[in-house]
């Protein structure tokens, strides 16, 4: 690279792109790497503050931001995503699906400390839609050494950084408990919430039963749904350590593997969820706490999109929840999309 007076540079081959901002109009590119600089282009150039101009002159080792750029986007690019254009060192990922983002974080956070680069992302195990920006990254200097992005490579290893997995067409199937729903004493509003909530990712829901508090009857009615082809269900109410609640009990009776009895997000913090092992598949069953009824988010919609993407959820990934998972109620909140919070 050769820096000369934008009056000496015509014939010569642009090194870098050339932004023009006009205020409430636009921004962009104005001249692009590997432009040719003409006579017409000098007083634009001048215009655009620009009394100076970096012209190519390749150097081995070296990159260029642009294709420096590029060795992010293999760090990071995955199937299901398409990249935009290569510009001033910039590459972004869209998602070409509606799909569970997950990005390894160690990765991320060990790139971004080499320095000179940047990788920017939307928040892991969320929900995107088709045409969703995944991922920002860039190139912070003009030139950067191979080498450098040759270690990037290294660091993040075999495997890209981001993954999108598509939502499975579920059938679910609900069983609704309490004497006072059974009983007709009240209105069921429980399960058009949770199926509304299902029906989001393309579920469908193969049926609801109400069932007294007896836990016997519980365990059969989610065993039923299970034998009638159901891939999760979700048993509304009875979730709590009153003597009358007898939905954990029933969950654990038909011997579903439990991975936690409780989650560290309010609201939210007596749900259940278990994994029923049929025909070599892991069907969850999931208790849901009250609070999933009346309040617009709830820890069940942190865990349902990957329940929807048939991504095992751990009981360290339940614990790992305890951060951020105090709702507090923000009005402008848009959870799942920003990851900080889950409005209610």
């Amino acid at each position: 690279m050769k820096c000369v007076k934008t009056q000496d540079a015509v014939g010569h081959v642009l090194y870098h792109d050339i932004t023009q901002i006009i205020k409430d109009v636009k921004k962009g590119t104005a001249f692009r790497k590997g432009h040719i600089v003409t006579e017409e282009d000098i007083p634009v150039l001048l215009s655009l503050g620009k009394d100076n101009l970096y012209i190519w002159e390749k150097t081995e080792g070296i990159l260029h931001e642009n294709e420096a750029a590029e060795y992010l986007r293999d760090i990071c690019m995955n199937e299901n995503m398409i990249q935009s254009e290569v510009k001033e060192g910039k590459i972004e990922l869209i998602a070409e699906i509606d799909g569970l983002l997950k990005i390894d974080v160690d990765k991320l956070r060990a790139v971004n400390s080499l320095g000179e680069m940047m990788i920017a992302t939307r928040h892991t195990n969320t929900t995107v839609k088709k045409g969703d920006k995944l991922v920002g990254t860039r190139i912070i200097p003009l030139l950067i050494e191979q080498e450098k992005m040759e270690k990037a490579k290294e660091v993040a290893g075999d495997r890209p950084i981001l993954s999108l997995i598509p939502f499975k067409k579920k059938k679910v199937g609900i069983v609704t408990t309490g004497n006072e729903v059974f009983y007709g004493r009240i209105k069921d509003t429980f399960g058009p919430v949770v199926a509304e909530k299902v029906k989001e990712f393309g579920a469908d829901v193969i049926g609801q039963t109400i069932v007294n508090d007896d836990m016997e009857k519980i365990t059969k009615a989610v065993e039923e749904f299970i034998e009638q082809g159901a891939d999760m269900v979700l048993c509304t109410g009875g979730m709590s350590v009153d003597p009358d609640d007898k939905t954990p009990g029933a969950i654990k009776n038909t011997g579903a593997r439990i991975v936690s009895y409780g989650a560290p997000v309010l609201p939210g913090a007596m749900m259940l969820l278990a994994y029923y092992e049929k025909d070599g598949r892991e069907l969850p069953i999931v208790g849901l706490p009250g609070c999933v009824m009346y309040a617009k988010r709830t820890v069940f919609d942190l865990v349902l999109p990957r329940l929807m993407a048939d991504d095992m959820v751990t009981s360290d990934d339940l614990a790992g929840l305890g951060l951020g998972g105090l709702c507090l109620s923000c009005d402008v909140c848009t959870f799942p999309n920003c990851g900080f919070g889950k409005g209610v």
